[in-house]
């Protein structure tokens, strides 16, 4: 792709989202949305495969359809309350646009495009996708959490988490992992949501963290696979341990960065009285930790050595990229600023 090309589009992505972020009138939140939809879609298609344009297309639709939503709830509500404002809804256009954002974010049961689309992307694009293309949708969700139906959310984490952990269990192609990682961590945020916004928030920075140091390890490693993975301690031993640490980071395991939002979310939780959802969000949490421990013991370098067949790539021909030291550091050393995390959100 041209880099003239690439510029435009990646402006157009950054200028979608600021457009939403900064709006108080839902059509123009709408049109924000509208842009970071357009403005991905070349970039999914850039990669001339047919997987790629099956993407594209089923990206596209599920797109259209929840921004096409999204107007109608919107119009519905200025139609009766007379207001385009983002903080006034009345409770069925409410719905709606739970419905709709849930489906831009890829929440269960609005989630079946995602682990599809994401498999069919290159891992740059696709780390634009789990982690920028949230941003716009879950900042609308925060917005608006006071008018929000508390159960409707509740039960949608519950049952993402529960998705988001047994659909990745009889995975092996990374992107699909990673998938349904990211429905599981949507999962944690839209339970809390209605209770404390400055966990939902917290929850984001980290799963952002998280997820970007996940796909550059996996850039620089040129691993799409769990078999490719298993060979990774060949090229570059330092960066595979970090990726098993960073794995046990999603599974949430203490002391590293991903204990922090779970830990903070079941307390919250119980403080509100809900300690029956706090078990069951607890107990799906295993699920997804199953598979993040079988892919830390696949590239641990305590595993039998599995020698490549291909000739092995030179280690200093491998360059890390610029920003990948500081989102491993930030993704495992986050819990001792705890106190001062909870005091700037």
């Amino acid at each position: 792709m041209s880099p003239y090309a690439l510029s435009v589009l990646m402006s157009s992505l950054a200028i979608g989202t600021i457009t939403t972020l900064s709006s108080t009138h839902w059509f123009l939140a709408w049109m924000g949305l509208e842009i970071n939809t357009l403005a991905i879609i070349p970039l999914m298609t850039k990669m001339h495969h047919p997987r790629a344009t099956e993407s594209a297309t089923k990206y596209f639709l599920t797109q259209a359809t929840a921004s096409a939503l999204i107007l109608f709830s919107t119009a519905i509500n200025a139609w009766t309350l007379g207001e385009w404002t983002i903080t006034n809804l009345n409770p069925m256009s409410s719905t709606i646009l739970t419905i709709a954002l849930a489906m831009k974010l890829g929440i269960a049961p609005f989630h079946l495009w995602l682990p599809d689309v994401l498999q069919g992307l290159n891992l740059m694009t696709g780390l634009i996708l789990s982690t920028w293309q949230k941003l716009a949708p879950m900042a609308l969700l925060i917005l608006i959490n006071h008018q929000l139906n508390s159960s409707l959310l509740v039960m949608m984490a519950i049952l993402s988490t529960i998705i988001g952990g047994w659909g990745g269990l009889n995975q092996v192609q990374m992107r699909k992992i990673m998938a349904y990682s990211s429905i599981a961590h949507l999962g944690w945020m839209i339970l809390i949501l209605t209770f404390s916004p400055i966990l939902t928030i917290l929850n984001l920075m980290i799963y952002i963290l998280l997820t970007t140091s996940m796909f550059m390890m996996m850039i620089n490693l040129c691993s799409t696979n769990i078999n490719k993975l298993a060979t990774s301690w060949l090229k570059t031993p330092t960066i595979s341990a970090s990726m098993m640490i960073t794995l046990m980071a999603l599974g949430g395991l203490p002391p590293t960065s991903g204990f922090l939002p779970k830990w903070l979310i079941l307390q919250e939780m119980t403080k509100q009285h809900m300690s029956l959802i706090s078990t069951i969000m607890a107990m799906s949490a295993l699920l997804s930790l199953f598979f993040y421990l079988r892919l830390s013991y696949t590239i641990s370098l305590t595993t039998a050595p599995n020698i490549s067949n291909s000739n092995l790539m030179w280690r200093m021909q491998l360059k890390p990229l610029p920003a990948l030291s500081t989102t491993i550091v930030l993704s495992l050393l986050l819990m001792p600023i705890t106190p001062l995390l909870l005091t700037i959100t």
